[in-house]
Formats: structure tokens, sequence, C-alpha cells
């Protein structure tokens, strides 16, 4: 590992602004996904170490939370400078411990930091209201102020921009938190947190705990002094957490898995449809939330589209992800290979045919060759779950009744997908598809100024935009007589 500044690679725990071990010493081993070698070790914390960086949280929201808007708003934009200057070390880091290429990596580390930058502004826009009396000498007035303490678990698959798009909006309005990273990739975390300390941000402010996710999960959720839980994950934990915050009727945010529809219309660009199609299905090895899981192509144009995506997917370059030229990188453990692996498995036992790849790459042990299935139909183990792998199955359909009812088929709502020309189209089925965003004519959709959540159990709540910072806010009513 080489990096420009070897002091952003940290293997402890940053609790109360400070750098420190679990109570144990027990620690926890990183591995990069690519060749299974040994990158560091990190702290294997628990409830107690969670306890701590929660009442240190708590402590310092007193103080952060008296800083004007304008205050906290300078933090944050002296911590996203040093996000930039730092860009290239932190893609190296992210790239090493979750596999991605390094391109994607620094996509994701200026997507991160757009989070920041955004609710570095928004910080000053957090307005209140003036309703108007039904009563003679009677003021009604809305103010919003922060929640408190807030708790965060985030997921392996986007290390950096899961952190940011919930500790920018939670720090901007005058919130305090405690981060616990993904075991895979705690390295992406402590390093936000180091160039944060550098930044001045106050100890207490900002803290990551890194460890026994079953443990520290408890101690979040069940901690009163922690009055907002986020998670980033499946929705199995999804339900597991929520349920758990129960107990203390805390304020919850989800956002969990998706089953996407990626719908290609007879009177779609199909050129641009598989363009879609290659950056939703195929970014970061098809180990997003919201890439396409199934893919629906109605019956005239069914083999054309087939033929021009066989095309694309031939071209990528896979690899390890610190070559630049390398497009996709390997799956991130080996549970995850046995999942795609199985998928394709069901698809082709029950009657699915494999175009193009099917089977483990040479690349390397976690490697698998991006896939495109055909002939696939719902009853297959692929329509049903999320895959979370480079598979592209194709589905035929013949109305737009028919694409509707197979895409609204999951009880997942996150994202969806769908290409056509035709405006009356486009309408209709913007309005009839059951997610919590649409991609028209378009295949990536995030962005920190739009809001990012689904329907059904893909989530409660919105991240980004100027609806994320409204979870981190209580409302409170003032009646003047």
């Amino acid at each position: 590992m080489t990096l420009q500044n070897p002091l952003l690679f940290k293997q402890h725990c940053y609790i109360d602004g400070k750098w420190v071990n679990a109570l144990n010493q027990k620690t926890h081993l990183v591995n990069n996904p690519y060749d299974q070698s040994e990158l560091g070790h990190v702290p294997m914390c628990g409830a107690a170490e969670a306890k701590q960086a929660i009442e240190a949280a708590f402590n310092a929201q007193k103080s952060w939370k008296m800083l004007t808007a304008l205050q906290r708003s300078t933090y944050l934009r002296c911590w996203a400078d040093l996000i930039d200057k730092h860009k290239e070390d932190l893609a190296i880091l992210m790239t090493l411990e979750q596999g991605k290429p390094i391109t994607e990596a620094r996509s994701e580390i200026e997507y991160a930091n757009s989070f920041i930058k955004w609710f570095a502004e928004e910080a000053r826009r957090v307005y209140g209201d003036v309703i108007p009396s039904n009563k003679p000498k009677q003021h009604l007035l809305v103010l919003k102020q922060p929640i408190g303490v807030v708790a965060a678990i985030t997921p392996w698959n986007f290390p950096a921009a899961m952190i940011t798009r919930k500790c920018a909006p939670a720090l901007a309005v005058g919130c305090t938190i405690v981060i616990k990273p993904a075991e895979e990739t705690p390295f992406s975390a402590l390093a936000l947190a180091a160039l944060a300390e550098q930044a001045g941000i106050p100890a207490g402010v900002f803290n990551i705990v890194t460890g026994n996710p079953s443990d520290i999960g408890a101690e979040f959720t069940h901690n009163p002094l922690v009055r907002k839980f986020s998670f980033t994950g499946s929705t199995q934990v999804g339900k597991l957490l929520m349920q758990q915050c129960a107990s203390t009727v805390k304020k919850v945010s989800l956002e969990l898995g998706g089953n996407a529809p990626f719908i290609v219309f007879d009177d779609a660009d199909l050129d641009l449809a598989v363009t879609g199609l290659m950056a939703s299905k195929f970014r970061n090895t098809g180990q997003t939330c919201i890439c396409a899981n199934r893919i629906f192509v109605q019956e005239a144009v069914y083999d054309a589209f087939t033929q021009k995506l066989v095309s694309a997917v031939k071209k990528l370059r896979i690899g390890n992800g610190l070559d630049e030229s390398v497009q996709q990188g390997p799956l991130i453990n080996e549970a995850a290979l046995e999942k795609v692996t199985n998928h394709v498995a069901d698809a082709i036992a029950n009657g699915a045919a494999s175009v193009f790849g099917g089977k483990r790459h040479e690349a390397g042990k976690l490697f698998f060759t991006p896939t495109i299935l055909t002939d696939m139909n719902m009853s297959m183990l692929i329509a049903r779950e999320e895959t979370f792998g480079p598979i592209a199955p194709l589905f035929r359909f013949k109305t737009e009744e028919e694409v509707i009812a197979m895409s609204n088929e999951t009880n997942a709502g996150l994202a969806s997908y769908f290409y056509s020309q035709d405006i009356h189209r486009i309408w209709r089925i913007a309005e009839a598809l059951q997610y919590g965003m649409v991609g028209v004519n378009e295949g990536i959709i995030s962005t920190e100024v739009a809001p990012f959540g689904g329907y059904k159990e893909s989530g409660i709540g919105r991240e980004g935009s100027r609806y994320g910072i409204e979870d981190y806010v209580e409302i409170k009513y003032l009646c003047m007589g």
C-alpha cells in the first residue's frame, strides 16, 4: 500500500477525538478481495465501546448544536476540502479493501464528498414556519431542532458515500454521530475520520466504532441516548434493527434491498438502453442496491437488444481494480460468489440459456465472469431475490400491462428503469411503477441533489437533497399567547 499520506491508514477506532483499541485488545483482519492478501487489522469492539462513543457524542452535542449554522457549515467545508485534496489516497484505500476499479473508487469519493458540500450549504437553510393564527393575540411558530445523537450502520459496497450521506446532514443541523462501518471495509471510514479530525471537527462529534455487528447494533438500537438510527443494508437485518429500535421509539431511516426492473420497450433507442444497462448493471461488479436485477425486453426488440448487449459485455476488462484499464473487480467475499453461482445454476436448470459467461473467472478466487442469461421466467430465484453480482437476466414481455405487473411483483421498491421515446408511455409507466426512484432513459440516477429511497420493504425515509435533512430534526410547535 503506497499512499501519499500514510497517516490516512488507521488501524484504531476513533472515539471522542482519540484513536483507541478495543477494550479486550482483540482485532479483526481485513483482506483484499482481489487476492485475499492481508491489508491490516481493526479493533474488534463491542457494546462497551459503542456505549462510550454514544456518551461522547451525547456530551459533544450540547456544544455542537449551539454553534451557528454558518459555523457548522465552515467545519463541513473544511472537511470537504481535505477530502478533495486526498481523493487519490482515499480511492486507493477503497479499491484495496472493497475491490472496485480505481476509476469507480475515485468517482465514489467525489460522490461521497458531494453530500458534505451539499449539506454544508443546507445547514443554513433549515427553515421553520409562522402559521397564521385562528385566534386573536396569539402567534403560532414551528421550529426545527437537531434530534440529538445519531447512530448509523453502513455497508461495504459504498464505504465512503454511505457514511457521508448520513453524517453530513446530521452534523449540518447540529446532531452528533457514531458510525459502525462494515467489517469488510473499515479503512475508508477511518480515513474519513482522520480528515474530520484534521478539519478541526470537535471531539465526540464524529465517531467510528469497528467490530462485532450484533453487539454494536444492539447498543445502538437500545441505548436511550441515541435518538435517531440509520441503516443501509439487507432487508432482513433492517427489519431486525427496526424491531430493536422500538424499545426506545427512535426515529429510524432504512435503505434496504432492491430488485430493480430495467424495461426496454420496442420504441426505445437500443444503443442508449444498452449503455444505460451497462452502467446500471455492471457498476461495482453488480454489487449495488439499485443495479438492474431483472431486465425486461419487449418481444419485437428482444433479439436485437441481446446481440448489442453481448457485444458490450464482451469488451469488459476484468482484473485488479488498481489497474486503470479494469472495469470489473472481484466480488466482496465467498458468500457473494456462492449466491451468484447459485442464481445462475438455478436459472439454467429451469430453462434459461447462458449466451455469455455463466462461470467463475480465472482472474482470481472471487471473480465471476459478467453473464447474460436469456429465456428467463418469473419462477426463477433471480426474479425473486436480489443477485448482487454481474448477472444480466433477460425476460421477454409483450404488453405494457404485462411488464408493469412483472416489475411490481416484488416486496422491494427501491429503483427502477425504463427506456421509451413515447412521451405518453413515459408518463404512464413512470406513474405505474411502485418504486421510490425511476430512471427514464437513464441508467445512473444517484445524485446528492435528489432524494434517495424506496417504497415497500426497500426502506423508510430519504437521503440526500433537501428532503434528506428532515430525518435529523425534530419539529417543535410554539403557541404564544
